[in-house]
């Protein structure tokens, strides 16, 4: 090894020695003064307290990396300042070695009792106690090491969880999930739940007589473009998307968490995503496309929210009259047309302009025993 490579070896392993930080604690200041010159002879940074309260101070306020804490000290011996390190979750993994002239078994056994990682007897003699601080240095080390790891696998891991969440929720609503399980609390529920919901279905009109027109790598592209637009629409009112089937796409509000302004919310991601897919549907229609939109239907009521499906494939979904309704209410909605539910008309009346809303009676919708009060809202051109 050359020179050159010698003196990076010993400065990057100085470097690190000097990283691991010892606290002696020795009512005697000239013993004290030589155990800290020994130390800092190898490379360590040793600072030294003469009593155990200011011990026990200077561990609170910057904790090291290792005590040398003598036994016969003035007030509180280093049995007692021992205990309460070990004692106390924010000190009690950092190494102690308890300096003692005393060799009987008994105080031995209380030394371990007060979780003495080890023992140096006095007078101290240097092999000694640099072979005692090498092993607990290592120790220490391969713990900081473990902890790295552990740390930067659960940063991984809630990176991968955050990512994952964003797929179906907003951003915001993804932090809120893992700061909610990291609390011990569990918004996506293993046991299903009912619910009060606002569930919003949107469709492409004419989607199935546009994929026989229109070239399959064209109809990706548009697939992708109005998904963006209306997605990115449901993330801005905080929406969770529980399902993407085709052209049609479900989202939920007031799910996982309450939102008591959901049917607001509701209607301003509908006005959001028939405004933000215009520019997209301009574009497609400019190229000499077949004409196409998006229909929306909304309605509220009770749902049933849990994990549904298969042992081989599963979804967390939203099922239960709410659904079928929206779903109901899409299939009939015309291009950039909006039908809510009676319901929902009731909790937004107040924020549309006059004469915003088509009253279309009462509808007689497939699967329904009972016709539903329907409204026809058309969104203004414009995102707001």
């Amino acid at each position: 090894m050359s020179a050159v490579s010698d003196h990076a070896t010993a400065a990057s392993r100085g470097a690190r020695l000097a990283a691991f930080r010892v606290l002696v604690v020795d009512d005697d200041p000239d013993m004290a003064a030589f155990l800290a010159r020994l130390l800092a002879a190898e490379g360590l940074q040793a600072d030294t307290v003469n009593d155990g309260e200011t011990a026990m101070a200077r561990v609170i306020g910057n904790p090291p990396d290792l005590v040398l804490l003598d036994v016969m000290l003035p007030g509180a011996d280093g049995f007692v300042l021992c205990e309460k390190l070990k004692g106390d979750p924010a000190t009690a993994m950092i190494p102690v070695v308890l300096v003692t002239a005393l060799e009987d078994s008994a105080s031995r056994v209380r030394g371990i009792r007060a979780g003495a990682d080890d023992f140096l007897s006095k007078p101290v003699k240097r092999e000694e106690l640099l072979a005692r601080v090498g092993t607990l240095r290592k120790l220490h080390e391969t713990r900081r090491e473990l902890e790295a790891r552990h740390l930067a696998a659960e940063v991984q891991r809630k990176e991968a969880l955050h990512r994952a969440f964003t797929r179906y929720v907003s951003p915001r609503l993804a932090e809120r999930i893992l700061a909610d399980a990291d609390a011990g609390d569990a918004p996506f529920r293993a046991a299903a739940q009912r619910v009060n919901v606002v569930a919003v279905f949107t469709d492409l009109r004419g989607f199935t007589h546009l994929t026989e027109r229109t070239p399959v790598d064209e109809v990706v592209a548009l697939l992708n473009a109005y998904f963006s637009a209306i997605t990115e629409a449901a993330y801005r009112q905080d929406g969770t998307i529980f399902s993407m089937s085709g052209d049609a796409l479900l989202v939920g509000f007031n799910v996982p968490f309450p939102q008591p302004d959901a049917p607001v919310r509701a209607w301003n991601a509908a006005r959001d995503m028939v405004a933000s897919f215009q520019p997209v549907l301009a574009a497609w229609v400019a190229r000499g496309r077949p004409p196409t939109g998006v229909g929306i239907g909304i309605a509220s009521g009770e749902a049933i929210l849990g994990n549904i499906g298969s042992p081989h494939f599963m979804s967390h979904t939203i099922i239960g009259d709410a659904v079928n309704t929206a779903a109901r209410l899409v299939h009939v909605a015309k291009p950039g047309e909006v039908l809510v539910s009676g319901a929902v008309y009731q909790a937004i009346r107040h924020l549309l302009p006059e004469g915003a809303a088509e009253p279309l009676g009462d509808v007689p919708l497939r699967g329904k025993t009972e016709a539903t009060p329907v409204y026809s809202l058309r969104p203004p051109p414009c995102a707001s």
